[in-house]
C-alpha cells in the first residue's frame, strides 16, 4: 500500500482491515496512514517496522507488513 496521490479525493478507510502491506515509500510508518480518513480513527502513532519487517498498532491491532 503506497501513499495515495493527494489529488485523489477518495480516502482509505481506517481500521477497516486487520492487515496492510506497505513499502519503503510508506516510511516512516504511522497508523492511521496518511490518506486514511481520520474522523473515526485513533490518535496517530508511529510504528517501528524497519528492523523486523512487521509491526502491530497498539490502538487498533492492525498488522503492517513491509514488502
Amino acid at each position: 500500500m503506497s501513499r495515495p496521490d493527494p489529488s485523489q479525493a477518495k480516502l482509505i478507510q481506517p481500521n477497516a482491515d486487520n492487515r496492510y502491506e506497505v513499502t519503503a515509500g510508506d516510511l516512516p510508518l504511522s497508523c492511521p496512514m496518511p490518506g486514511m480518513s481520520l474522523w473515526n480513527s485513533h490518535p496517530r502513532v508511529y510504528l517501528p517496522i524497519e528492523a523486523s519487517g512487521s509491526a502491530k498498532c497498539p490502538y487498533c491491532g492492525a498488522l503492517y507488513t513491509l514488502r
